[in-house]
Order: C-alpha cells, then structure tokens, then sequence
C-alpha cells in the first residue's frame, strides 16, 4: 500500500474517532439532560404529593378540632342546664334564708 494511501486511511480513521467521540458527547450531554429532567419531574411530584399531603392533614385537623369544639360546646350547654336547673331548686330555699335574716334584724 501506498503511502498515500495509508495516510488518507489513517486520515480516514481519525475523522470517524473524532465523529465516535463527537457523537459520544453529544449523547452524553443528551442523557444528562434527559435524567436533569427527569430528576425535576420527581422533585415536582415529591413537592404536589407533599402539598397534598399537607393539605389533607390540615383539612383532617381542621374537622378533628370542629368536631371537638363542638363537644366542649355541647359539654358547656350541658353543665350550664344543670347549673341552672341547681339554681332554680335553691331559689326558694335562698329567697326563705334571705326572708328570715331579714326578719332577725328587722326584730333584733
């Protein structure tokens, strides 16, 4: 073989390294950027499911604590019924006390 020859294969061979190594890098930087992607779309799902989850727990505590504002409203109507009602029972008895102290001093 030629000289010639053996420098254009040679010269051949160096252009298809160069397009191998081209070709490498270009698909290298395409990879990076398609897992660059993919790693924001699972932070962006990470962060939707968070705020869901969030959301969901304050609306969860939100009704837990309704529901026990309720009961202690409830609670609180009740014991003042009974307060009331111990009230009534003692009126009389208080109204009789209140008459005979005021007969004693009035007589004293």
């Amino acid at each position: 073989m030629a000289r010639p020859e053996v420098l254009d294969r040679i010269q051949g061979a160096e252009r298809e390294a160069e397009e191998i190594v081209e070709e490498a890098k270009d698909e290298r930087e395409e990879r990076i950027a398609e897992a660059e992607q993919e790693a924001e779309d699972i932070r962006e799902e990470a962060r939707e499911e968070a705020d869901d989850l969030e959301a969901q727990r304050f609306e969860e505590a939100r009704e837990e604590i309704d529901a026990e504002r309720e009961d202690i409203l409830q609670s609180g109507e009740e014991e003042r019924d009974q307060l009331e009602a111990q009230a009534r029972e003692r009126r009389d008895e208080t109204v009789e006390y209140v008459v005979e102290r005021f007969v004693e001093r009035v007589h004293a």
